[in-house]
């Protein structure tokens, strides 16, 4: 394998970004822990703060030291990476995306936890489904969930019945959410049918909570199945119904796709002041709606799952976020004893009633404070049992890219057919043609 050196630029600044080069590293009493913090997002900070403490008190002579990142997500993800390549830098324990786990084990970064797990009696305490998020494409598993999600159809139960629909409206396929849209917007022109997101801004959820959500629900199914499917029908019947939704006026408007603090704020407050009629969306929406102070949005919000394009099935898709260790980490012991501290299920239940996300543990998820807090918790943990996952393969991530362009071009006009012919040229430069295959 070719080496390669940090330039001195680089090396200097991640020394300063990380604040290491002796101390906690050296130190076999001191564990660091490095997790994102940006914005108003302080729910991963309080839990970290707490599990320090309970740590420390329960380990009389043993410190945490907590590092959190701030900075934008995808700003996160990249310095995490930086400072994975250096066993000086690394933390011992790491906040990992569920997004990012094949392509950090396939760089060596993290400790396969198995032998943990099977002597962690709670480790059966979580939802099968949860696991996954964890789990690479070696078969081992290199992260513990934290939290998990769902995504389905968010829609304003007011609007929907003065439009003429039922207040439990169930869709039972891709005609009928359009046909929703059409018909809120028919009776009030100022309102949007459909939000879903479609604007550059919004990243990966474009590739997740748009294409896919619906991609998973066409006869293709897939994006990979042991080989990437490119070309893709269901990719291109994905691009379509985006098509279709975003030139007859049914979505956002073009300005409001391209306004990068659309979904920073516009798209909350637009749906508080019922001027939205659906958002295909996730579950942990209630929890931004919560902190932003709208907490009586039960009394207008109601939830149904994303239907298959031709019915006979639902489709959601899952995340969520996992504490893992480096793998160039030498204190594992006490890295994995603060892990089975901050997911245990005290720690766990609190951090989804706090943040909003689901609960990863089934006997969190069974906390009668968990539904007393989100009447649709219920709703949203049933939709685990149907859920999908990104193929979270190295390749993924470029991939992903490509789907976002995809729908920039479908916005501003192109031909859905063209477009993801294009997608799948791209997508076999990617991946090299042996790894693909038509479908």
């Amino acid at each position: 394998m070719r080496r390669w050196r940090l330039p001195v630029v680089l090396t200097a600044a991640l020394l300063a970004v990380t604040g290491c080069g002796g101390g906690v590293a050296d130190d076999p009493n001191t564990i660091n822990v490095t997790y994102h913090r940006y914005g108003n997002s302080t729910y991963v900070d309080t839990l970290m703060q707490r599990v320090k403490q309970q740590y420390e008190q329960a380990h009389p002579g043993k410190r945490v030291a907590l590092d959190p990142v701030v900075a934008p997500e995808g700003e996160y993800l990249s310095k995490l990476q930086l400072r994975m390549r250096s066993p000086s830098t690394a933390p011992d324990v790491l906040y990992e995306d569920s997004f990012t786990i094949n392509s950090d084990v396939a760089a060596g970064y993290l400790a396969p936890l198995d032998e943990r797990l099977a002597d962690w009696p709670d480790w059966d305490r979580f939802i099968d489904t949860t696991k996954q998020a964890g789990l690479a494409t070696d078969g081992r598993t290199y992260g513990v969930p934290l939290d998990t999600d769902t995504r389905g159809i968010w829609f304003n139960r007011d609007l929907f019945t003065r439009a003429g629909l039922p207040a439990d409206w169930k869709p039972r396929d891709w005609d009928a959410v359009l046909d929703a849209a059409r018909q809120v917007e028919r009776r009030f022109p100022d309102v949007i049918g459909l939000d879903l997101p479609l604007g550059k801004a919004e990243g990966e959820a474009v590739s997740m909570q748009t294409v896919e959500m619906l991609l998973y629900g066409t006869e293709t199914g897939t994006l990979h199945d042991g080989k990437w499917i490119a070309p893709n029908r269901g990719f291109t019947e994905a691009l379509e119904f985006v098509s279709t939704a975003v030139e007859e006026g049914l979505t956002q408007s073009k300005a409001q796709i391209a306004d990068a603090q659309y979904d920073k704020k516009l798209r909350d407050d637009l749906t508080r002041q019922g001027k939205v009629a659906m958002r295909l969306d996730g579950s942990f929406a209630a929890g931004q709606w919560e902190a932003s102070g709208w907490q009586d949005w039960p009394s207008t919000m109601s939830a149904a799952p994303m239907p298959a394009r031709n019915g006979g099935g639902t489709v959601s898709m899952s995340g969520g976020w996992t504490l893992a260790l480096s793998a160039s980490g030498t204190k594992q012991d006490d890295a994995f004893e603060f892990v089975k501290l901050a997911l245990n299920r005290d720690n766990i239940t609190e951090y989804a009633l706090s943040s909003g996300n689901l609960p990863s543990r089934e006997d969190s998820a069974a906390d009668p404070r968990i539904t007393a807090a989100n009447p649709l918790a219920g709703f949203w943990l049933g939709l685990l049992d149907d859920t999908h996952y990104r193929p979270t393969l190295p390749e993924y991530p470029k991939v992903s890219e490509e789907i976002q362009q995809s729908v920039l071009d479908v916005v501003g006009g192109a031909d859905p057919a063209e477009v993801s012919e294009r997608w799948a040229q791209q997508v076999r430069r990617i991946v090299e043609p042996a790894n693909t295959r038509g479908g």
